[in-house]
């Protein structure tokens, strides 16, 4: 008889935190659907020209503080 959910659950949440983890990953990439063609290679280009621009001086940096600053006053309380 196939286990349910609940008792999945209860199975799963006693496993250590790293085992948890690692089951959450597991599930997680059974369900994504597949990248697009291509997604990966324009990504590392857009990480490439934001390097650049970053290094170029043409985009500004931002302290910690205030982009998690930013960050409370978005969602407060989480």
């Amino acid at each position: 008889m196939p286990a349910t959910l609940d008792a999945l659950a209860h199975d799963a949440l006693v496993l250590p935190p790293d085992q948890r983890v690692a089951l959450a990953y597991r599930l997680l990439v059974s369900v994504e659907p597949a990248p697009e063609p291509g997604a990966e290679a324009a990504w590392d280009a857009e990480i490439v020209q934001r390097i650049a621009r970053f290094d170029a001086g043409k985009s500004p940096s931002v302290p910690a503080e205030q982009v998690f600053a930013r960050l409370r006053a978005i969602a407060p309380g989480e």
